[in-house]
């Protein structure tokens, strides 16, 4: 009996801690990835989505295989002490991935960004170029040559 009990007193404060570090990160994690990924809010928000979801699949793993324990609990101590280890286990867990998405991240905001290209037909460069804004009259036969008049 003392090993369901401390199994369940394991199992809520490890899913408890795990939802409470996940919502605080989604938040706080949200205006960083908005800056990494240059103000576009889609993708900072599915990026956002998907570091969860991996996060919680991880961190509920672990806490699922670390379930075990050998010997009997036959003293309040003991399952204390068994408590203890598994929930500091999970917290060690849950900080390095925490700061390896960190690192990750970091990496990625360092990057050099690509240079923006206008959109072909757009509002940039001299008439008759790509991106002008300003059609090019139709070519000869074949789409080379001189434009038509």
């Amino acid at each position: 009996m003392g090993f369901v009990i401390t199994y369940l007193l394991y199992l809520v404060a490890s899913i408890g801690i795990t939802v409470f570090v996940g919502l605080a990160l989604s938040r706080s994690g949200r205006t960083f990835l908005l800056d990494i990924f240059g103000g576009n809010d889609s993708l900072a928000e599915a990026v956002n989505r998907l570091l969860v979801v991996g996060f919680y699949l991880l961190n509920l793993g672990f806490v699922t295989l670390t379930l075990r324990a050998t010997g009997e609990i036959t003293s309040t101590r003991q399952a204390v002490q068994l408590l203890s280890v598994k929930i500091g286990e999970m917290l060690l867990v849950i900080g390095a991935l925490h700061f390896a998405n960190l690192v990750i991240l970091t990496r990625l905001r360092r990057r050099p960004r690509p240079p923006v290209l206008p959109f072909p037909g757009g509002p940039a460069g001299p008439a008759g170029q790509a991106g002008s804004g300003v059609p090019r009259p139709p070519l000869a036969a074949g789409g080379h040559g001189k434009p038509l008049q």
